[in-house]
This record gives structure tokens, C-alpha cells and sequence, in this order.
């Protein structure tokens, strides 16, 4: 049968997707981009915030249309949102026909040839979406392996690689343990198997993921796994850049800012979702640290990783933020310089231990409190891009702009893919930088938060 695949959300579940793919593929199924031609339409689903459910709600509604337009024979949703909500998404949404939730990725292949039961697999949702105390999703156990089919969805000279699944901790504002289960890690030979396959499909940059990658193995009962697993990376033959995401202030031990500054092909950058800075606030969001804490934390990182790029992501507007905690946030900002920032406004979500709280700052406050950050961020940004140009750097090149085939687009080694800011080529023939390809360059100017580079060999 021919299978349309969306997928919304972030990395970690980008890779379900494609694990997915790779399982309808294996089973002899064809693959289209096309939803029109599609016979099954697959709808991988996000469920983390507000935004992220209409969103997927949107494309579960434009997806159905084809279904009762008669193209498509049988529309299967996938993914946090169906493991969230899977009766009243069924209930409402009639031209649904298999809900599969985030620990049922294997039976997609039954789903598609309609012999799959998944309800009769999992609890009911009344006693799954129970209270958070419980670890309501302790149930889900599935984890993908290095032998598991997969295709590919991102540009072809990078990956992902969830390293593993899951999450113990109790952030307040937080549902990925109830939708996710517990964290398991895979093994360190695995993802060795894993990486070395990916490069010699021609993947040149791995990106790390897990709901906390600092966390790998210590569930396992492996301390230091993920240094030991960087070291083997680093001599996998073909790779480029390995890239870390999703690290936790508590877990980022010595050995591994250690591997990252020793390591030629591991890229110095911290990833470190910090939320916010206000003692009051973490404590109420259930985050470990202050102020001091933290500081005390960068400062180590930058002296063990020369050179680190640094980026985290805060929320504003989590109930009880008052004036004064704001204005810590932003003494933090202004005094760490992060190179990298983003901004969630809070997310009231049902489910999480924070629901119990009243949503007490207005949406006009969450707004203008998140614009009043990346405002102090952008200032602090282009001062620092000013301050580089005539720097020489490495830049991997992404390819052609989606706007203009004669522009070309590239990163350094501390801007990841989609979530940071990117390189333009100047002065340069665009056809003699190559896909995957890690290119000299000076950094000749800047465009807000992008820099602009002339490659030397031009």
C-alpha cells in the first residue's frame, strides 16, 4: 500500500516517525510524500503544550479530508497526542481509524493491515492519565535498537539518534513521563552499531537525543556511559560533528566536558534547558539549583570546554512569577551571555503536577515577558556577532536556501539544526559547496542573528 507520513513535534519523536517508516517500508509498503496518492495516511502527533496539540489536531483534521474524499483508505494517529488522548481523539474525530500511543510503535505494520488490536495492549485511558504521582506511563517499555528498520527524514548528511527513552524526573510543568514511561537507555554498543551504519549511508553530523542524554546509562547502572559512548563515537570513521542535545544542570559530569573538550569530532556545545533563574520558581517547577548553582555550573563548563557554546531555553509565566523573579531571569540572561536562547511561555497543562496551581499571570504578561527576553538576547547577540567578524571557522554546509537554489546555507559547530540560527555563503560559486561537506570560511558580517561568511578556498 502507499503510506503518507506527517510528523509533528520535536526530534525525539521525529525518530519514531521514522523507525515507523522504516518498519511499513520493510514490510513491503510503499513510501509517498504525496498525501493525495496516499492509501493510509499516518499522522505522528505532538502533545508537549497548547500550541503543539492544535497544531497536531490540524493535521489530524486536514489529513481526514482525504479520507473522506475517498483517496485515502485509513488514517492511523500516532505518537504523544494518541497516547494523551486516544477516545476522545477517536470519539471526535471519526474518520480515525487506529490511535497507536508512544510505546506501540512496533504495531504500525499490523495497523496499516488492519490486524493490529492496540486498545486491548495498554490500560484504559482513565487509569493511564491518572495522577502524575503514580509514574502513570511506568507501562511503556518500548525502545528502538540498532537492527530496527529505519528511513530516514532529515537532510541526508545528518541524524538523529535517541539515545534513549523516557524520563524519572517530576518537573511540575512537565507530561513526557506520563507519555513516555520511564528512562531507559540503550546500550553503549548499540548506538556504536547505530552510528556506524548512519555514516556509511553518508551522515555526517549525529545529534544525541533523549529527554536528559546526561542521564544515559546511569539507569543502567553504567557511571561515565556517556563519555565512554563520545570516545567511541568520535573514532567512528565518517562522522564529522557529534552534537549533544537535551542535557540536565545535574548531570553533566567531568568525564564528559572532558570527552567534549578532548574529542576532535565532538562538538563543544551545551544544550542545557535551565527554565529559569529564580530560586522561588525553580523550586516551584520542581528544578534542582539557584542562581549560584548555575553560575557555578557554567563557570565549569567553560573552563573544561574552552570556546563551548552555550545554549538553554527558560519559561516565563509559571504560576506565582512575580516582577522580581522575572527581573532575576533577566539579570541571568544579561550576565551569562548565552549564545543561544529560546522562550516558552507557560502551558497550563492537565496532567502535570503544576495544574494544581491557579494560572495566575495573564497571557498579556507570559507575552510580554517572553518579548522582553529574547529582546535582551538579541542585543546581546549582535554585539557578539559584531565581535567576530574576521574570525576564521569551520561550516558545515546544509545546502541550497528552500528560498533561492543561488543561496547557500551552512552552520557552525555551535548552531544546531532548526532550533539556531544558520550561515549564509557570500562571494562564492554556490555549485562548489557539496551537501555534508565541512568548508573553511571567514565570518565577513552578520544578519540579525544569522552570520555571513566568504568560504577561503573563494
Amino acid at each position: 500500500m502507499k503510506i503518507g507520513f506527517v510528523s509533528l513535534g520535536c526530534p525525539k519523536n521525529l525518530v519514531d516517525g521514522e523507525v515507523m517508516l522504516g518498519m511499513a517500508k520493510h514490510a513491503g509498503h510503499e513510501l509517498t510524500a504525496d498525501a493525495a496518492t496516499a492509501e493510509v495516511i499516518v499522522v505522528n502527533t505532538c502533545a508537549f503544550i497548547d500550541n503543539a496539540k492544535e497544531e497536531s489536531v490540524n493535521a489530524i483534521l486536514e489529513m481526514a479530508q482525504f479520507k473522506r474524499d475517498g483517496s485515502c483508505k485509513k488514517l492511523i494517529v500516532t505518537g504523544c497526542l494518541a497516547e494523551r488522548y486516544r477516545e476522545q481523539l477517536q470519539a471526535e474525530i471519526p474518520e480515525i481509524d487506529v490511535c497507536l500511543g508512544t510505546g506501540e510503535v512496533p504495531s504500525i505494520v499490523g495497523a496499516i493491515a488492519g490486524q493490529a488490536t492496540p486498545m486491548t495492549l495498554f490500560r484504559s485511558r482513565a487509569e493511564v492519565m491518572g495522577s502524575p504521582k503514580e509514574h502513570p506511563g511506568a507501562h511503556i517499555t518500548y525502545l528502538y535498537g540498532s537492527d530496527t528498520p529505519r528511513v530516514l527524514t532529515t537532510p541526508s548528511h545528518f541524524a538523529y539518534v535517541k539515545i534513549a527513552e523516557g524520563c524519572d524526573y517530576t518537573c511540575a510543568f512537565c507530561i513526557i513521563p506520563t507519555l513516555r514511561g520511564k528512562y531507559r537507555s540503550r546500550e553503549v554498543d548499540a548506538v556504536v552499531r547505530e552510528a556506524e551504519q548512519l555514516a556509511a549511508q553518508g551522515v555526517k553530523e549525529l545529534l544525541l537525543i533523549s529527554q536528559d542524554t546526561t542521564f544515559f546509562g546511569i539507569d543502567r547502572g553504567e557511571r561515565g556511559a556517556l563519555a565512554t559512548l563520545l570516545r567511541r563515537l568520535n573514532d567512528v570513521d565518517g562522522l564529522e560533528w557529534i552534537r549533544l542535545l537535551y542535557l540536565y544542570p545535574t548531570t553533566i559530569t567531568d568525564d564528559v566536558l572532558l570527552a567534549m573538550a578532548e574529542c576532535k569530532n565532538v562538538c563543544s556545545y551545551i544544550d542545557l534547558p535551565l527554565q529559569h533563574a529564580s530560586a522561588d520558581v525553580l523550586r516551584r517547577m520542581r528544578r534542582p539549583g539557584n542562581r549560584a548553582t548555575y553560575d557555578k555550573l557554567l563557570a565549569r563548563v567553560r573552563r573544561l570546554v574552552p570556546g563551548v557554546t552555550l545554549r538553554t531555553t527558560f519559561i516565563v509565566g509559571f504560576p506565582g512569577e512575580t516582577e522580581d523573579d522575572f527581573a532575576q531571569l533577566m539579570d541571568f540572561v544579561r550576565d551569562t551571555e548565552f549564545d543561544h536562547v529560546g522562550v516558552f511561555t507557560y502551558s497550563h497543562e492537565e496532567g502535570t503536577r503544576a495544574h494544581e496551581f491557579e494560572d495566575d499571570v495573564p497571557a498579556k504578561v507570559k507575552q510580554a515577558r517572553r518579548g522582553a527576553v529574547m529582546k535582551l538576547q538579541k542585543q546581546i547577540v549582535a554585539r557578539r556577532l559584531k565581535a567576530r567578524k574576521g574570525d576564521n571557522v569551520r561550516v558545515m554546509v546544509d545546502g541550497p536556501s528552500p528560498e533561492s537554489e543561488l543561496v547557500v546555507l551552512g552552520r557552525l559547530e555551535g548552531q544546531a539544526p532548526d532550533i539556531d540560527a544558520m550561515v549564509y555563503f557570500d562571494q562564492c560559486d554556490p555549485t562548489t559547496l557539496v551537501r555534508g561537506t565541512v568548508v573553511d570560511a571567514t565570518i565577513s558580517g552578520s544578519r540579525g542573528y544569522d552570520l555571513v561568511v566568504v568560504p577561503m578556498s573563494s
